[in-house]
C-alpha cells in the first residue's frame, strides 16, 4: 500500500493520473487542477517534482520509454547473440505498444506538435531506440547471421516503419497488433537478407 507521505508515491500517483487526463484530453486541455484533483495530491506536490505542465509530460514519455526499453532488454537476455535477438526485440516492442496504448498514444501523437522541447524529446527517444536496434544488427554481422550493412541507416528505417504503423493503429485501432507483428517483423528481417 502507498504512504501518502512517500515522495516516490506521490510522484507515481502525479504521473499516473497525468497519464489519465492527458490520454482523455490531450495536453493543451489538461490543467493541472485535474491532475491534483485525480492524484489527490496538491500543485506544491506537482511542482515539487515537475516544474511545469511541459516537464510533467516529459516524464511520462521517459517513462514509457524506460519501460519498452526495460521490457526489450529483459526479453532478449535469453538469446544468443545474432537475429534471434532482433527478432525478439521488435516483437517485444511491438507486444509493448499494443499492451501500452494509452502511454503510446501520448508518446506517439500527443508529442507531435508540441514544440521544440517536446520534438526534441521525442527525437531523443526515437534515437535511442534506433541505437539500440542498431547495436543487436551489429552483433548480428559480427556473428555471422547477416552480411554487413549500413547499419544507421537501416535501424532509422526500421523505426520509421515501426513508429508509423503504431501511430496510425494508435489513431484508429487498424491494423490491430498482432497483424502488425506477424507482418512487419519478416518484412523487416528479409530487409537485411535474414529469411528464418
Amino acid at each position: 500500500m502507498d504512504n501518502i507521505n512517500d515522495p516516490q508515491s506521490t510522484k507515481g500517483r502525479i504521473l499516473d493520473a497525468a497519464l489519465n487526463i492527458f490520454s482523455q484530453k490531450g495536453f493543451y486541455e489538461t490543467r493541472l487542477d485535474e491532475i491534483v484533483d485525480e492524484s489527490h495530491t496538491s500543485k506544491g506536490a506537482i511542482y515539487f517534482h515537475f516544474p511545469n505542465k511541459e516537464r510533467l509530460f516529459i516524464a511520462l514519455v521517459d517513462q514509457f520509454a524506460d519501460l519498452l526499453e526495460r521490457r526489450v532488454i529483459e526479453a532478449i537476455q535469453v538469446e544468443e547473440k545474432g537475429m534471434g535477438r532482433v527478432r525478439v526485440a521488435l516483437e517485444t516492442c511491438l507486444q509493448t505498444f499494443g499492451k501500452y496504448r494509452r502511454p503510446a498514444k501520448i508518446l506517439l501523437v500527443q508529442a507531435v506538435g508540441l514544440g521544440t522541447t517536446f520534438e526534441n524529446k521525442r527525437n531523443e527517444v526515437n534515437d535511442r531506440f534506433a541505437d539500440l536496434i542498431a547495436i543487436y544488427l551489429q552483433e548480428s554481422v559480427e556473428v555471422g547471421d547477416i552480411e554487413p550493412i549500413d547499419i544507421e541507416v537501416v535501424a532509422y528505417a526500421w523505426m520509421g516503419a515501426i513508429y508509423n504503423l503504431v501511430i496510425r493503429w494508435v489513431n484508429t485501432g487498424e491494423p490491430e497488433p498482432d497483424r502488425i507483428l506477424d507482418t512487419l517483423v519478416p518484412i523487416l528481417l528479409k530487409s537485411v537478407g535474414y529469411d528464418k
